[in-house]
């Protein structure tokens, strides 16, 4: 597949507001979990470990593209793997999440947080260079964890509810709270720098708890080192996602987002309503969502009609790339994730 053939591929003529033959449909978190597939080749695989396999992260990623035609892959990995492969000490304990073993808190702390150098994920970017033999012209997403998301896992120590030692930092003591998120931007950029000239189609910049700020709190504490990770990634659609992130959508979007994410929290039509009115300056938004994921449990009739609406306030922008407001949930049945596919190009 020529790079000529890939541009025509749906979901980047959508990326770039152009009119796709279809309208484009990917899931984020449909490498895995809901597979049983998956389940069976990871048995007896650590996650992380897995994250650094090459061969199992082509396997894995490939698995969705075959079994519901989605119109992207999404790199199986996890947002805290370039941490890991920089030498930060953390596991991700199944059940729980990510769990840090010297949570980042002092000025000793993060001047101790390594860099990344672009040999320490090679694995990863092996894995890219199988996938592109495979995936012919079916683009590839790579991703990130954004700075501030990272961050609350460093100093929280892992996930967390209130993100109160995360609030408490950023607040008690800005200097050292920009300096540990400058570190991680230069991490995070480094690793999705290495991702594209690896050969992905585009990139998707997570910031999944970025909705426990308020939009203030976001502009000055998280905004400017998402703009700088984001401004160095040029050649490829850059999407910017977050949970609860209602209000700070116009934020992300400055952030250098070509494509905004939204959660199934509000409605699309709205979101580009609120984009519009932020920078009205600016060309219509791309948006991408925004399905609740818990809807694949509601059955056909009910899909059917969450799909048709969605796909309707999408019209408002000017492209629409059809996923879930947040990951597919783990007891999600395969088949309604095939099914909502099958819905999402009959009605685009």
């Amino acid at each position: 597949m020529t790079n000529s053939q890939l541009s025509e591929a749906p979901l980047l003529v959508a990326a770039r507001g152009g009119t796709p033959s279809r309208t484009p449909v990917w899931f984020m978190r449909q490498a895995g979990r809901s597979l049983p597939e998956y389940r069976k080749l990871r048995e007896g695989t650590a996650m992380l470990d897995a994250c650094l396999d090459p061969d199992m992260v082509c396997e894995i990623t490939m698995q969705p593209v075959r079994r519901h035609d989605v119109d992207a892959a999404i790199l199986f990995s996890d947002i805290v793997v370039p941490l890991k492969a920089a030498g930060v000490d953390l596991d991700i304990v199944p059940g729980t999440g990510p769990v840090v073993a010297n949570p980042v808190r002092t000025a000793a702390d993060v001047a101790a947080l390594p860099e990344l150098r672009t040999e320490q994920v090679q694995p990863v970017l092996d894995a890219i260079g199988l996938l592109l033999k495979e995936l012919g012209g079916v683009p590839l997403i790579g991703f990130a964890g954004a700075p501030f998301t990272l961050a609350s896992y460093l100093v929280e120590g892992g996930p967390s509810r209130n993100h109160e030692k995360t609030k408490a930092l950023m607040h008690g003591n800005p200097e050292l709270w920009h300096a540990l998120l400058g570190k991680i931007a230069d991490l995070t950029t480094a690793f999705l720098v290495a991702q594209v000239e690896a050969g992905v189609s585009a990139v998707q910049l997570f910031d999944s708890w970025a909705g426990a700020l308020s939009e203030r709190d976001y502009r000055e504490f998280v905004l400017p080192h998402s703009t700088r990770v984001l401004s160095a990634i040029s050649g490829v659609p850059r999407i910017h996602f977050g949970v609860g992130t209602g209000e700070l959508l116009p934020a992300m979007r400055e952030a250098g987002a070509d494509v905004v994410g939204v959660d199934w929290r509000i409605p699309l039509d709205e979101a580009v309503r609120r984009l519009r009115a932020a920078a009205p300056e600016l060309p219509v938004p791309v948006v991408q969502g925004n399905l609740d994921p818990a809807l694949l449990f509601a059955g056909v009739p009910a899909l059917k009609r969450e799909v048709e609406r969605i796909v309707g306030e999408g019209k408002a922008a000017a492209g629409h790339i059809f996923n879930l407001g947040h990951g597919v949930l783990p007891d999600t049945d395969p088949e309604m994730i095939t099914k909502a596919v099958e819905l999402v190009h009959a009605a685009g």
